[in-house]
């Protein structure tokens, strides 16, 4: 863009040398000069200079040139990243070993027992697990369903759907009969209709606990189920029969029977909408926790005598902070953080909740009065978003008695994500500020306290089932582990982190995957524990990759992957479904690009992959041979630490009893051998 001096004059000169850097004068002494004197020297070319642009003309050669060094990065970053994934080793990729070829597509997966249920269009599918053949269709509601809840009963399944509006079901599936139970929150009037946000149902489903939200507030409604009159119900059919029908049928009950054109239905399950089951039995409604205010005590006596049954203990509720304090309190912080306070703000959303039904333990025990079977939820776990305490509710009460928290625990900062353990063994509690608690609800004490590694956050906690590693294995222990915690945390950083905790030792914090800086693209957006694999993870990429993660050492085993057809574009959100007690995991295989609609994406043909984790070679050993023996455990003394505190007993008097008849049988062996010698002597002497 520049141009060249234009006189001829100066076209006509000669070549001339310029020196590179500043002229110095030369030593006397010849053997002093420099022998690279040549090389400081460049060739000028008079016909090469060319004067500097006016304005605007040199402003655009900047930009030109600018553009062509960034296009030359990129090229050149784009060619190092080419390189680098050559030279990377790729785990070896395992097709699935099953496909069911959906019309609509998939919103949500569940799997109980044998059958798998996949929620869609009007309602549900039931699928066999091992065939991946469809056995059912249940596609009468209006709107289409967005999750789907199963609890395994035994030998009945208890299925809980919920729709577009928010509207949840309960239903009952008993030999290859499907039941209607309830509606939970349906209305006729529309305008006082609620949304249901969240779920829960308790091990052995004795309970059911529904977050419920509609005109601006938000509320818990605690049910406890009668699963005992139920199956009693279904089994003698003519003590439920609804010999008088309602005017007003719901639209659950005209399910039409199976056309031919479902080649693949099996006839034996069907929909029996004239059985009506026992409805489930509210207890109790539970709304968030007010704000503090001023107090209305007169005394410091009066707030003792509140809180001298216990209840609200520790929930700041009962306090002597007076209005006129909080007023100034309030002052203080508005006028020292007013430059962040000034302008819009928008609407605090509502207080959501997080609950768990928690067994009976020395945490949360039960009064002396009250008689309930092993196994069966006692306390309901709750806290709420931007609160600071974990409240705990007991279940043995009716509609009418006071809803008071038996129990509260405060945390320094407001609680941002919770888990429970599969055994309702284990809690954790994650704060805001990044710092873990963690809680044997069985042994009734904390194993610890640990902070994640700062600007890291807690996005989601997954309990994995405690393992060790023998002779380079990951294995399960036979029998029964106390006091041993493993966990895997994602953060809100995409980075992963493996916490660990055993007995009076500290807790352990381990980066498992670091946080992605370049590869944006790689980030974690899903993680899920393979309770079938000892120490492994399932890990969901943003690109679309399935890899399966061996925490202990950590490295990729091995990656998933659908047909090449089915591979997502742009960021991914899976839906996934991993089995309890069987190795298969289920994935939903998206198509490329995304529905510009709903209606569209209702017309999508879409598949849902079987993945079989014994089927493939890598897995194959792991699957078989995943647990571990006691007296394996008990032959090292780092194992046998993991041990429960009678079995390590029994184990260290064992051994000493062993030690101690080792001692007497070598005691006995050498004075047999004294006595064998004294013999010879004798004898030897007697000859003589």
């Amino acid at each position: 863009m520049s141009s060249p001096v234009g006189s001829r004059a100066q076209k006509m000169r000669l070549p001339m040398f310029t020196q590179k850097g500043l002229l110095e004068v030369p030593s006397p002494t010849e053997k002093d000069w420099s022998k690279d004197d040549d090389e400081d020297y460049v060739f000028r070319d008079p016909d090469r200079e060319r004067d500097s642009l006016p304005q605007p003309y040199r402003m655009i050669n900047k930009l030109v040139n600018l553009l062509f060094d960034r296009a030359w990065e990129v090229i050149e970053e784009r060619d190092t990243l080419r390189q680098a994934e050559l030279s990377r080793t790729q785990p070896t990729t395992y097709p699935p070993v099953m496909e069911s070829k959906l019309n609509q597509m998939p919103n949500c997966m569940a799997i109980c027992q044998d059958y798998v249920f996949i929620g869609g269009a009007k309602g549900f599918s039931i699928y066999n697990l091992y065939n991946a053949k469809r056995i059912y269709v249940w596609d009468k509601l209006k709107l289409d369903v967005t999750s789907i809840w199963t609890t395994d009963l035994g030998s009945e399944i208890l299925v809980v759907p919920v729709d577009e509006m928010g509207i949840v079901r309960l239903l009952y599936f008993y030999k290859g009969g499907l039941f209607l139970i309830k509606a939970i929150n349906e209305v006729d009037d529309t305008s006082k209709q609620t949304t249901c946000v969240k779920m829960e149902i308790s091990q052995g489903g004795d309970f059911a606990a529904f977050l419920l939200q509609g005109a601006g507030d938000i509320w818990l409604d605690v049910y406890k189920l009668p699963k005992e009159s139920w199956l009693k119900e279904v089994e003698h059919p003519q003590l439920a029969l609804n010999p008088k029908k309602k005017g007003r049928q719901p639209q659950l009950n005209t399910l039409e029977p199976m056309t031919s054109d479902n080649l693949e239905m099996d006839t034996n399950i069907c929909f029996k909408g004239d059985i009506k089951l026992s409805l489930p039995v509210h207890i109790m409604k539970i709304k968030p926790p007010k704000p503090v205010t001023g107090t209305t005590f007169k005394s410091p006596l009066e707030v003792f005598a509140k809180i001298e049954d216990s209840y609200g203990l520790g929930s700041g509720q009962n306090h002597f902070i007076k209005d006129s304090q909080w007023e100034q309190h309030t002052a203080i912080f508005k006028a020292t953080y007013k430059k962040y306070l000034d302008g819009e703000w928008e609407e605090e959303p509502l207080s959501t909740a997080t609950f768990y039904f928690l067994l009976p333990s020395c945490i949360t025990a039960m009064p002396m009065e009250v008689k309930s079977p092993s196994g069966v939820a006692c306390v309901l776990g709750i806290h709420w978003t931007r609160h600071h305490n974990f409240f705990l509710y007991s279940l043995n009460r009716t509609l009418k008695d006071r809803v008071d928290p038996e129990g509260v625990w405060p945390c320094a900062a407001p609680i941002a994500v919770s888990q429970l353990s599969s055994s309702s063994s284990y809690l954790v509690l994650a704060c805001e500020d990044g710092v873990l608690t963690l809680w044997d609800l069985a042994e009734g004490f904390p194993l610890g306290v640990i902070a994640l590694p700062e600007g890291c956050f807690c996005q989601s906690i997954h309990f994995l089932k405690y393992f060790v590693v023998h002779k380079g294995q990951n294995m399960y222990p036979e029998g029964p582990v106390k006091s041993h915690i493993m966990c895997v945390v994602l953060c809100t950083d995409a980075s992963l982190h493996l916490v660990a905790a055993k007995g009076t030792q500290g807790p352990t914090s381990r980066v498992l995957v670091e946080r992605p800086v370049k590869h944006l693209d790689e980030a974690i957006c899903a993680v899920a524990p393979v309770p079938a694999l000892p120490g492994m993870v399932l890990v969901f990429s943003r690109n679309g990759s399935v890899q399966l993660l061996d925490v202990a050492k950590p490295q990729i085993v091995c990656a998933f992957a659908p047909p090449g057809a089915h591979h997502p574009a742009g960021h991914w959100t899976p839906v996934f479904v991993v089995s309890l007690q069987h190795p298969y995991f289920l994935l939903r295989g998206d198509p490329p690009g995304e529905p510009e609609s709903t209606d569209s994406a209702s017309d999508i043909q879409s598949s849902v992959f079987y993945f079989h984790f014994d089927a493939y070679p890598l897995l194959e050993n792991t699957v078989r041979n995943c647990t571990i023996s006691q007296t394996d455990l008990t032959d090292g003394m780092v194992l046998a630490q993991m041990l429960p505190l009678e079995k390590r007993c029994e184990s260290f008097l064992q051994r000493r009893f062993q030690k101690r008849e080792n001692k007497e049988n070598e005691q006995q062996e050498h004075w047999t051998r004294l006595h064998r010698y004294s013999l010879l002597l004798q004898t030897e002497n007697t000859k003589k």
